[in-house]
């Protein structure tokens, strides 16, 4: 029996699953377990659409549409929680399993808090990431610097440090995400700049790193990450869907080298990210000047996982003037105050904007000012954010008593 802690390499018991796969197909294979066995009514998932930089997600409550989703597509970069609680009324009374990045996983937790997702419907299959590509960014890139068609590409991975492209003849390469990254390619700079690169917060936490020897390139390390996921993959095997086997001790070893590795680079991302925006009032003025070429789409709001008010205070006449593009910066000041503790870093605000303002950058910069002051982790666990404890009621009588504005004396 499995226990939250155990680790194994697993793959799919049926070679046409293992060969479509990734890494031997588990992920898929568990999935596609959950739905067989009615342990989930449904698996929302992500899918090739019209190429390779085209991810689609997929609700799927047909075991034999799991097969469209295996495989890895660095090129998406979908966020796939806010989908949930649109369009599947927050799991409240569907089951549904789930594939997620590290920045879904905080999403998840996050919109769970403020009660728009049921998390005990909800089975969470967490995938290890190293960072996710723009699609039209990727596409620039290998036209650019692997000087090959875009269109040709029939496979890409990120593997060893290296972003690699196979083309239609067969043809391998492979560039240093270092080098791409130093000329302002590879990775969306939110990516650079996460830390969250095995998504404990999910039930099973699978990946390739640390799969040596001779399953190497045949299986998926999966790490038990609660009950819940102990369950479902003691199933799978039980079920003759799945097969398992202990890791190669070495192999915890290069994964736990693997994660620290990438989060030594992300830390060096985001010193380098935060100090060009410099500090105090030259990061306001360079924030101003950056968001007034709004032009009020709000895509931002609209894909943040942490924006889920049902009457936008953005959209309040006596705060920000109705029909007004570029609106004031009221408009950014808004969304800065609701977002800034709780932001997750998922990039949605930055890589949807029809601007380029880089949204994400300065929220993510705000959150982390925010979590130095009070210690607040967003996407972590269920403790709630620093504003969600503040009683309104209470905070306003105590400003018409004192004539204090200041929740929380920082300066102490």
């Amino acid at each position: 029996m499995s226990a939250k802690g155990d680790f194994v390499y697993a793959w799919a018991s049926d070679a046409g699953m293992a060969e479509r796969g990734e890494c031997g197909g588990a992920v898929s294979t568990l999935l596609k377990y959950a739905l067989v066995s009615g342990m989930v009514d449904a698996v929302l998932a992500v899918k090739k659409g019209v190429d390779l930089y085209d991810a689609v997600p997929a609700l799927i409550t047909d075991p034999a549409d799991v097969d469209e989703t295996a495989g890895s597509l660095h090129c998406g970069t979908l966020l796939l929680p806010k989908l949930i609680k649109k369009y599947c009324d927050g799991a409240k009374d569907k089951k549904i399993a789930v594939t997620l990045k590290g920045c879904d996983a905080k999403a998840m937790y996050e919109l769970a808090k403020r009660n728009q997702i049921n998390l005990d419907n909800i089975i969470m299959i967490g995938l290890n990431c190293g960072g996710s590509v723009s699609p039209v960014q990727a596409r620039k890139m290998i036209a650019e610097k692997f000087e090959t068609d875009p269109d040709t590409v029939i496979k890409e991975e990120i593997d060893k440090g290296q972003f690699i492209i196979v083309t239609e003849d067969h043809e391998h390469k492979g560039i240093k995400i270092d080098d791409l990254e130093e000329e302002g390619y590879g990775r969306r700079p939110n990516c650079q700049r996460c830390k969250t690169k095995i998504p404990r917060q999910c039930d099973l936490a699978c990946g390739n790193w640390g799969v040596i020897g001779e399953k190497a390139g045949q299986a998926t390390f999966v790490e038990v990450c609660s009950e819940k996921g102990a369950t479902l993959l003691d199933a799978a095997v039980k079920g003759g869907a799945l097969e398992t086997c202990e890791p190669v001790p070495q192999g915890l070893v290069i994964r736990g080298k693997v994660e620290n590795a990438m989060l030594k680079l992300g830390d060096k991302c985001r010193a380098e990210q935060f100090e060009k925006l410099g500090t105090s009032e030259d990061r306001l003025k360079l924030i101003m000047d950056k968001t007034s070429r709004c032009i009020k789409c709000y895509q931002c709001i609209e894909n943040c996982p942490i924006c889920y008010c049902v009457e936008c205070s953005t959209k309040k006449p006596h705060l920000v003037t109705p029909g007004e593009v570029n609106p004031p910066f009221m408009f950014h000041l808004i969304r800065f105050s609701h977002i800034s503790d709780s932001c997750i870093n998922c990039g949605q605000c930055e890589e949807l904007c029809a601007m380029d303002i880089p949204n994400s950058l300065f929220m993510h910069s705000l959150q982390l000012e925010m979590e130095k002051m009070f210690g607040f982790v967003p996407g972590v666990n269920m403790d709630l954010p620093v504003l969600a404890l503040v009683e309104e009621p209470t905070e306003r009588r105590r400003l018409t008593d004192t004539g204090d504005d200041q929740i929380f004396n920082i300066f102490a």
